[in-house]
């Protein structure tokens, strides 16, 4: 397992440079023929087979038809093998993409967030397969994708091309999360998310700060519109109807977050602040992190930020922003409305010669399964012999393409892992315990042998 980790997480299969996609979809798609899953890389039009790097990048699928229940359930496993790029490489300990075995953990970038996980997936079936002599006690199937980790742009288009030979019955979804008890968290949703890029145009070139009682200053302008977009002390959007599609929570749905274990003071400690956000806690805390929308600065960048000082007007201003929805928002309504927003402070946006630039770089909307889900009982009980307890969790707190598999198949998509907050995905010298892969492993097996009979 450590072995063909280490193999994975080698290739810098980073999707935000098109950077060694194709070699990385092999590399997955030959371990699962080895073992015994029947592969193949798949793309939205055959011809980009002769390219180096396509646009869209392709598509691993995965396949085993049970022998002895044919007609059994068919859980289809979504994983994806695209990383984050590994910005800011000063500040690893080793390097990003060596997997670096040290203690119980193995490092690089992917080892949390996808490769540990689908590893995982891919050995469980290896281990079954041996138990009952090159068989599964249901049908199973694998899409492995290129593009999660910039949005998954073409996820949808391969759906719909690909729609017969993915059907399944439920989808179990890249990852889930182990608390700091060593519970695990059985999570049925995930946030929407939109990504924009804000671009503010000031003198033709950089001038001398003088003038700035007869210029505006692109960054003051930028810096005006996201100030207006947040209350920076309670944490509230102030767009215009912002809210007024969201889903609220059933009876059910509170309860159940009301039962989930968050611990805020290890949490806390893991990302290095003092308190949360208009000082929440407790139940408004959770309910907030796992059914609240955001609103998230992730770059600002104008002007001199050298040592010293330069005297000068910058003749731009940028910002990237992103918003985390939830369901029922559409994220191509909500960017209308921050289109809107921006309008009704006075600036023009739209055209070549408006002093403001609004992008959508990215989107994808939210999904919720439901409690009620026949599926979510077994994976539940999976969890719990493999961890030694488990809860189930109404939704996580970050993003995925779920709403697609829901709106094509009409099919629910259940979250189950072995992270925690101390893998540091995303970030530098990301991680993943080797005896949680041991863990998730059995889990995932488990959920193969008894989901077909849900």
């Amino acid at each position: 397992m450590i072995f063909d980790l280490k193999t994975l997480i080698k290739i810098p299969s980073v999707s935000a440079k098109n950077q060694s996609l194709v070699e990385c979809a092999e590399a997955v798609s030959t371990l699962m023929n080895r073992v015994g899953i029947n592969s193949e890389i798949i793309y939205l039009d055959p011809k980009d087979k002769d390219i180096t790097s396509p646009v869209p990048p392709p598509i691993v699928y995965g396949e085993i038809k049970s022998q002895k229940n044919p007609k059994s359930k068919t859980i289809l496993f979504y994983n994806h093998y695209d990383v984050q790029p590994e910005d800011p490489i000063e500040l690893w300990d080793h390097s990003p993409f060596s997997g670096k075995v040290e203690g119980n953990y193995i490092y690089g970038r992917g080892a949390a967030d996808d490769k540990g996980e689908l590893i995982a997936r891919i050995k469980a079936v290896q281990y079954l397969l041996q138990v009952y002599d090159g068989d599964l006690p249901c049908n199973i199937k694998f899409i492995v994708e290129g593009e999660e980790e910039i949005g998954s742009p073409h996820l949808q288009k391969y759906l719909e091309h690909y729609k017969d030979k993915l059907k399944a019955d439920v989808v179990i979804w890249e990852d889930g999360f182990v608390d700091s008890n060593e519970k695990a968290i059985v999570s049925l949703g995930q946030k929407g998310l939109f990504c924009v890029e804000i671009n503010v145009k000031g003198p033709s070139k950089d001038i001398h700060s003088s003038n700035a009682v007869l210029i505006e200053n692109p960054a003051l302008i930028l810096s005006k519109i996201v100030c207006s977009l947040i209350n920076g002390k309670t944490g509230k959007i102030l767009i215009k109807d912002w809210y007024k599609e969201i889903k609220e929570f059933t009876p059910e749905e509170k309860e159940a977050i009301a039962k989930e274990t968050f611990d805020e003071e290890v949490f806390k400690r893991e990302v290095g602040v003092k308190r949360f956000i208009n000082n929440l806690t407790g139940y408004d805390a959770k309910l907030a992190h796992i059914g609240l929308p955001t609103c998230n600065v992730s770059g600002l960048s104008s002007g001199y930020t050298g040592p010293g000082s330069k005297t000068i007007i910058p003749s731009k201003a940028s910002a990237k922003i992103d918003f985390r929805l939830v369901p029922d928002m559409d994220y191509l309504l909500q960017f209308e409305r921050l289109q809107n927003h921006v309008k009704e402070m006075g600036f023009d946006i739209g055209d070549d010669n408006s002093q403001i630039e609004l992008n959508l770089l990215i989107g994808e909307n939210g999904y919720r399964t439901p409690l009620d889900n026949v599926f979510v009982k077994p994976v539940l009980e999976a969890a719990k012999e493999a961890f030694g307890d488990s809860i189930v969790s109404v939704s996580a707190a970050g993003t995925g393409p779920m709403y697609y598999f829901y709106k094509i198949f009409n099919v629910s998509s259940i979250c189950i892992g072995g992270s925690d907050i101390s893998n540091k995905a995303h970030s530098p010298n990301e991680c993943f315990r080797i005896d949680r892969l041991g863990k998730i492993t059995k889990c995932i097996a488990k959920i193969i042998e008894i989901i077909f009979i849900a």
